[in-house]
């Protein structure tokens, strides 16, 4: 049994970092550190946390190309795309910190005579974060921060690929000041991970990662009774109308695809466009990511860096070979990417038509630069396609008609729905995903309730 973590850079497949997995006793003595010092924190004034995690905030942007540079060595993402993540870390965590005063506010019930009435949010004690590498920082800044604002202590288990995440987040809240104990990273193997989340010592689970590993979350946190927290990942669609921009559309979806080498929860897969439109659709697409630089993430040329890793370019290579051998085209030569190379995660973009769900590549996931494109006849026949998957994270509309996409937006099964956009978090909107797609709900003032729990107080007054 392996006691130490490696992780391999994609950008050259060396050995990046390595650090030790922690022991059972190490394990232990975090929880303990973490339910002890919870207690003080959640005692702590709601205006005195905000303040030292505004500072830890401030910490961590300073240190904005150091981190960069990091993500980029860890999972691949081109210099020039990976300060975006810092900056939309500092987004989320300045909006949630600036409506927690509003959102864990007491809630009062209204006068009822010889009586008072109200309900108080508490913290839920310890909160395990569980996140992943594609986006290393702003997945676990939606739990990690929060949960703390509202008075949690968090331990956080971060993904083999980007331990350095984790020792940054602890490096920015010890200079803030954030007392010991209160935040704590550790990293863990599989089954220490899913101990961790079984012990009776953590109250709730946040889990960002694959459906399997959600099934494990549940399976792991009824041992202990901890509440959960699924975001689960997505085949997201796209629905482009005849009424359209379609310049625009071509824009947002080509970039909405393939961005982060199209490793994102929330990029786009399958694209369905109004038969009047479907060719001019696809031939700006198709010229669009002609354009892409694939090479070196350290090249700031770069727009397309490596997969995460060789067996997750070549999972995305055979499911385009797949549905090539089932009818579809693929529409771009791979031989004009000349860093694309079998055996290794340096994989070209791919556009395909002649696409159907009965194709793995319409259906599941495809958590790289790969997308499915369809035409259809009507907004019923778009919409019957869009809802024909296990998952429902985001889904986008691309028309001039507000109404019309409101009114389509109603019936899909998806978290999130897009109007001339995608691919996008806005800390102010509830993050949330049905089906496959997960439970719970993470950022705006929703986002705070799964991190607290009510607790009524019914006093009567004495006469």
């Amino acid at each position: 049994m392996t006691h130490t973590l490696k992780t391999i850079s994609p950008v050259d497949g060396r050995i990046y970092v390595e650090r030790p997995l922690e022991t059972a006793a190490g394990i232990d003595r975090a929880l303990d550190a973490a339910r002890a010092s919870q207690r003080a924190w959640a005692r702590t004034p709601l205006a005195a946390r905000c303040e030292v995690l505004g500072k830890a905030v401030d910490a961590f942007v300073a240190k904005a190309s150091d981190i960069a540079a990091e993500i980029t060595w860890q999972m691949g993402r081109p210099i020039r795309h990976a300060p975006g993540e810092v900056r939309g870390f500092e987004e989320r965590a300045r909006y949630m910190l600036s409506v927690a005063p509003e959102a864990l506010a007491r809630v009062l019930p209204g006068d009822k005579a010889g009586f008072r009435r109200q309900i108080k949010r508490m913290p839920l004690g310890v909160v395990a974060v569980v996140a992943p590498w594609n986006y290393p920082y702003l997945t676990a800044v939606n739990a990690v921060l929060p949960a703390l604002i509202a008075g949690n202590a968090v331990v956080l288990k971060h993904s083999h690929q980007t331990p350095l995440c984790a020792e940054r987040f602890l490096e920015a809240f010890a200079s803030a000041g954030v007392p010991s104990g209160v935040f704590q990273y550790l990293h863990l193997s599989h089954d220490d991970t899913s101990r961790l989340m079984g012990d009776p010592r953590v109250a709730s689970v946040c889990f960002t990662g694959s459906v399997a590993g959600g099934r494990a979350v549940v399976a792991a946190t009824a041992a202990g009774f901890a509440t959960s927290g699924l975001e689960l990942g997505g085949k997201d669609p796209a629905y482009v109308r005849a009424d359209a921009d379609l310049n625009h559309a071509i824009d947002s979806l080509t970039d909405g695809a393939f961005f982060n080498a199209g490793q994102s929860c929330c990029g786009i897969k399958r694209i369905y466009v109004a038969a009047e439109r479907f060719d001019e659709f696809v031939a700006g697409v198709v010229d669009l990511t002609r354009k892409y630089r694939l090479g070196s993430p350290l090249d700031p040329e770069t727009t397309l860096g490596p997969v995460v890793r060789t067996a997750a370019a070549e999972a995305i290579r055979a499911q385009v070979r797949a549905a090539v051998a089932a009818g579809a085209h693929a529409l771009i030569n791979e031989a004009s990417f000349t860093a694309a190379a079998p055996g290794t995660p340096y994989l070209a973009p791919q556009v395909l038509t002649g696409v159907d769900h009965s194709m793995a590549i319409m259906r599941e996931e495809t958590f790289g630069p790969a997308v499915g494109i369809m035409q259809v006849a009507s907004d019923e026949e778009a919409l019957r396609l869009m809802n024909d998957s296990e998952f429902g994270l985001t889904a986008a509309i691309f028309s001039a008609d507000t109404a019309r996409a409101e009114a389509l937006g109603d019936e899909l099964e998806t978290g999130t729905v897009f109007l001339n956009r995608c691919d996008y978090l806005d800390p102010a909107l509830a993050w949330a995903g049905v089906k496959n797609s997960g439970r719970g709900c993470t950022l705006s003032r929703v986002g705070f309730e799964s991190l607290t729990r009510p607790k009524s107080y019914h006093f009567k007054v004495q006469l």
